[in-house]
Order: C-alpha cells, then sequence, then structure tokens
C-alpha cells in the first residue's frame, strides 16, 4: 500500500503541521491516501490548492483525498461539493489521529476555529526532507488587519508553553537537525496568553540556555511593532540566533497603513529596521508587502517602493492585492487589475536588485553554511551558496564567498 503523501501550501507553520498530518495518517494505518494542506492568504493560493487536487485524483484514482488547512476551514462546503475530494478537516481538527481514522463517516469535520483555546505542542522527529526544523510556537492572531481573513481561519492568538518548546527542539538536536525556526501566526505575541510575563524574547533566551547543542536559532516572520529591546539584545550578543529577520511590513505609507489597520506608521517600520540595523550590523532583512492595496494612489505606492531602499530590505514577499471574503477592504474602492499587476511588478525589480546588491557584498566574507544537498546551502543571513566541495545534508560547513551566480551565492570550504 502506498504511503500518505502531504501536499503543502503556504506558511512555515503550515509546513510544521503537515508533519503533524502525515505521523496522524500514519498512526490511523491510513496509507493510501492525499492530504492536501491548503493556505487562504491569497485568491491564488485557492486556485492552486483547487489545481492540486485535481491532479491528485488523476495520478491516485483510488486514493483518498483528504483536504485541510486554511481554505478547507473558511471553505469547507465549496472544498467538500469538488467530486475528487472524500474527506474535509478543519485547521484544530487535522491535528488530531482520531480524524483520520475510517471510523469517523463524516465527510466535514470542521468546527469553529474561534473557540479554541489551547494549542498542543506536538512532538515530532523532524520534518522529511529538510535540514531545518520549524518549531510551532503560537497559532492564531487577535489583530483585524482589513484586509486578512487569517485570523478567521486559525482563531485566537494562543502560545505554546515554553517547556514544551525547548522539549521539541532538544527532541530535534537528539536527530541531529542543526537548527530550530520558531513559527506561528503571529510569534511576537508569544506569551500573552499565558501565565507570567512571558514573551517571545524570553522564550528565545530559555531556549539558547537548556539547549546549548542547537546551533542555529531562526525566527520567521514578526510584526515590527513588538520588536521589544530585549529582543534587539539577544540579537547583538547572541550569535546562535541567527541575523535574519522577516519583517511584516505590508505598506510603506501612512493612509494606506492605517486603512489597513495596521499598528505601526512608516517612520515606525524605517526606525526599527535602523535598530536592529545597529544591534546586528551583518543583519538581511526581509519584508512582505501588498501592491495595489484598495485606494493606494500612485504617491502611496511610491512611499512603499522607497520604502525597501529606506528600511535596506533584502529579500521581499510581494503579494498584488487579494480580495478576500468578507474582509473591511474587499468593499473598498479598488486599484485597476493592471495598476496592480504593474506595481506588484516595480516591487519585485525593488527586491531583485536590492538582493543583488546584498550578494555582491558578501564576496569574500568567511560564514557557516548549513548544507541542504550535496553542494549547497544558507548562510546565516539565509542566503543560498553552492559550494564547490560536496558535503553531507544537515552538515555546518565553514566556508569563504568567493562571488555570485545569479540569486546564488559561490563559496569554497574554509
Amino acid at each position: 500500500m502506498a504511503e500518505p503523501q502531504v501536499i503543502t501550501f503556504g506558511c512555515r507553520l503550515n509546513a510544521y503541521e503537515s508533519e503533524v498530518v502525515r505521523r496522524n495518517a500514519e498512526t490511523s494505518d491510513l496509507r493510501d491516501a492525499v492530504i492536501v494542506n491548503t493556505c487562504a492568504v491569497t485568491a491564488e493560493a485557492g486556485r492552486q490548492a483547487r489545481q492540486s487536487i485535481r491532479r491528485a485524483r488523476r495520478d491516485r484514482p483510488k486514493a483518498k483525498i483528504i483536504v485541510t488547512g486554511c481554505a478547507a476551514q473558511l471553505d469547507p462546503d465549496g472544498f467538500a461539493a469538488m467530486p475528487e475530494v472524500d474527506q474535509v478537516l478543519g485547521n484544530a481538527e487535522k491535528l488530531d489521529p482520531i480524524n483520520f481514522g475510517a471510523a469517523t463517516g463524516e465527510k466535514v469535520l470542521v468546527n469553529d476555529i474561534m473557540s479554541v483555546t489551547e494549542t498542543a505542542g506536538h512532538l515530532i522527529d523532524g520534518l522529511e526532507g529538510r535540514a531545518r526544523a520549524f518549531v510551532q510556537v503560537q497559532n492564531g492572531c487577535d489583530h483585524r488587519c482589513t484586509f486578512c481573513v487569517i485570523p478567521f481561519a486559525r482563531g485566537p492568538s494562543r502560545s505554546i508553553p515554553a517547556g514544551a518548546v525547548v522539549d521539541q527542539i532538544r527532541r530535534l538536536v537528539a536527530n541531529g537537525y542543526r537548527e530550530a525556526v520558531l513559527t506561528g501566526v503571529d510569534i511576537t505575541a508569544y506569551g500573552s496568553d499565558l501565565p507570567g510575563d512571558l514573551t517571545l524574547s524570553r522564550l528565545v533566551e530559555s531556549i539558547l540556555r537548556n539547549v546549548p547543542g542547537l546551533d542555529r536559532l531562526r525566527l520567521s516572520s514578526l510584526d515590527p511593532v513588538d520588536i521589544d529591546g530585549a529582543l534587539l539584545g539577544l540579537l547583538a550578543h547572541e550569535p546562535r540566533l541567527m541575523p535574519h529577520l522577516h519583517l511584516s511590513l505590508q505598506a510603506g505609507d501612512d493612509m494606506v497603513l492605517r486603512r489597513m489597520k495596521r499598528r505601526h506608521t512608516r517612520d515606525d517600520a524605517v526606525d526599527i529596521c535602523a535598530r536592529v540595523r545597529t544591534a546586528r550590523p551583518d543583519v538581511a532583512l526581509g519584508a512582505d508587502l501588498i501592491a495595489g492595496f484598495p485606494t493606494e494612489s500612485d504617491a502611496m505606492f511610491e512611499n512603499t517602493l522607497r520604502l525597501v531602499d529606506d528600511c535596506e530590505l533584502t529579500f521581499l514577499h510581494v503579494f498584488p492585492y487579494s480580495a478576500r471574503p468578507d474582509t473591511p477592504a474587499a468593499c473598498m474602492p479598488k486599484v485597476p487589475g493592471e495598476v496592480v499587476k504593474e506595481r506588484a511588478a516595480r516591487l519585485r525589480q525593488a527586491g531583485e536588485d536590492a538582493l543583488v546588491r546584498f550578494l555582491d557584498n558578501q564576496a569574500g566574507r568567511r560564514t557557516d553554511i548549513l548544507m541542504e544537498t550535496a553542494d549547497s546551502g544558507r548562510t546565516p543571513q539565509f542566503a543560498t551558496v553552492r559550494l564547490a566541495q560536496t558535503h553531507s545534508p544537515g552538515d555546518l560547513i565553514p566556508a569563504r564567498i568567493l562571488g555570485r551566480d545569479g540569486h546564488t551565492l559561490t563559496g569554497e570550504t574554509a
């Protein structure tokens, strides 16, 4: 019987949960199955998921097809209506192995995610095919950005106790992982729902103190307004905390930010980026940016475009604005589609130019590379390096950067 196949869309949290889902399917002896873990950030993500479901049915006509994830949480009936789909599981239900058993008999198991108040710290041994491990520390979001449906797909913000996070990372280190990436929907909100005065910075400090065998700790997307002085201090003084932050900036114009219901201003974004660079001069900064948000004028867009240089951003995730059902932004005056497309292209080009400048500046530097394949891996700043020599995936190799080949650095073992 074939092994269960898990197809993952979206964020690092989904990647982590896909490993839990894989284990749940195996525990339930559900072997001949395809599980599609969907994303709902954009309409395109939903389209791709449906396309993948149809392809899975063509490729494995006898397999049980289960759909889960954020898009399934938001539109369970829509996915259940697809003739290819055998079962739909919500974001909470996918984490319970009992729901993968044949005895349930229900096609749709999706409950009210807003009623979920706890997040279990699922222990996993690793992530299939990955050199670094994603570790869930938080789920859900209490904010209501006007363009976003994720709070309604993930529920309220809830944190995993620090002890469970430390235990998970110890387990991964024991299994040979050199790097862990803390993931969640809004990880800078970590601890607000737990007893005591827990914060993301205190969690990071606890991990580094209690897991001395961990070589690298990396953070996923951060809300800039919640980056505190303690986290900046850790960046400045803890070499095992990687100099690579990805910020949820979304826009660089104050009026657009207000209409998005973001909690920071343009000046806040520029200031926090400057403070991060002061704390860790070798840092590489990435950001999420939305092009063509409703009501965005040419001048407003130019403010966002200039943010790439003003914040010295290196890695951009550019999203053409995509109206999501039942969000306030969907009712605002739209920017014409061709304008949205053109603005997204300009932002991507600015990001590519910034990345090239950053990569060119790495020539001659000595650094450590976490190998992902036999001949390529990642620097602490998350740049890809191809080495002249081969090594085992998962090894941490000292190297010297020779130059750049496209978007990839070239190097040699030091």
